[in-house]
């Protein structure tokens, strides 16, 4: 039913941008793959199409709102009207805050939070004169719940969300048939633990467990086709941090100050030389293709049951309104 959609992914050339890029390709979808990386882009592209979608690559700054909207112009003028944009470009620092310089946080804060801010300004310029699209926010359960040596990164995820409630609210005002919505993410098994800048003394790693980024790409493509939910939590680490966040902040503030600069290295120094992309791709004409997986496969889980259940939640609920009226059917008869 969804086949033939126009689909734009932003942060295309990694991580799960790639993977979503890759399976919306599995659609049959024509996916427009925005990011900065030319190497990372081109190889995207072939896996869109050896998918058995079609793919182009339009190289831009998400920071700079100008080219956004250019690139947001070739899209449609080679595929034409956008269905669903997904913001999922990003950049971060790992360090402790006193030790990020004022201009990499206003990076950071100019890629993760602006980007988002312009992804979303340009896909409403054409679809709500249409009156009809979705726009997916590539969220995180950071968004909640800061976390150490990740400021900057959670000040933007935070600011995400704060704008995407705001807009939420003025889309439902006007009761327009553009929906926007936000997939909250755990941990995933993706590069950017090799290419965000990190003055961390050893390796960077995602706070366990770890997910395969084809899970939360399963998810945005989920919340494309249904946008009009609020929100999608993967993973049973993002329920369980939200949860904590909203009954007991201040004892995830201790929890998390004992063991969360730990959880976040592996024990393995960090190389000294290793790409920085805060303010050049590391997947550039000069540098690799790093695709779609970082180096935690062993680690990562393959499959979360936690997503089916959010995406099932109905079936869910009825069952167990079930379960509850026979049980007490069956109560009263004894």
């Amino acid at each position: 039913m969804q086949q033939g959609r126009v689909v734009v992914v932003t942060g295309a050339s990694g991580g799960i941008g790639r993977a979503a890029a890759r399976a919306f390709g599995e659609r049959g979808n024509r996916v427009a793959l925005l990011a900065r990386g030319e190497k990372g882009l081109k190889a995207a592209a072939e896996e869109v199409e050896r998918a058995g979608g079609e793919a182009l690559t339009v190289p831009v700054d998400m920071a700079d709102h100008a080219a956004v909207d250019a690139a947001a112009d070739q899209v449609e003028g080679a595929f034409g009207p956008i269905d669903v944009w997904v913001n999922d470009a990003f950049t971060g620092v790992f360090a402790r805050f006193t030790d990020i310089e004022p201009e990499e946080f206003r990076r950071v804060t100019a890629v993760t939070y602006l980007g988002y801010v312009n992804g979303t300004r340009t896909a409403l310029k054409r679809m709500l004169p249409r009156d009809r699209g979705a726009i997916v926010q590539v969220g995180s359960a950071l968004a909640y719940r800061g976390i150490p040596l990740q400021s900057a990164y959670c000040g933007a995820k935070h600011a995400i969300q704060g704008f995407t409630e705001a807009l939420r609210c003025e889309l439902l005002n006007d009761k327009s048939n553009v929906h926007v919505t936000m997939v909250q993410m755990p941990g995933v098994n993706t590069p950017q633990f090799d290419w965000v800048l990190s003055r961390l003394p050893r390796r960077a790693q995602p706070v366990p467990p770890i997910y395969q980024p084809e899970i939360p790409a399963r998810a945005i493509v989920y919340a494309a086709d249904h946008p009009r939910r609020r929100e999608y939590w993967v993973g049973g680490s993002t329920v369980a941090t939200l949860i904590a966040n909203k009954f007991a902040p201040g004892l995830l503030d201790r929890y998390l100050a004992r063991s969360g600069v730990k959880s976040q290295q592996t024990k393995q120094p960090r190389d000294p030389h290793q790409p920085a992309n805060l303010w050049v791709p590391a997947d550039d004409s000069e540098g690799e293709d790093f695709g779609a997986h970082g180096r935690f496969d062993r680690k990562a889980k393959a499959r979360s049951p936690q997503l089916w259940a959010s995406q099932h939640h109905g079936l869910l609920g009825a069952l167990a309104v079930a379960a509850a009226t026979g049980l007490g059917a069956l109560a009263r008869n004894r």
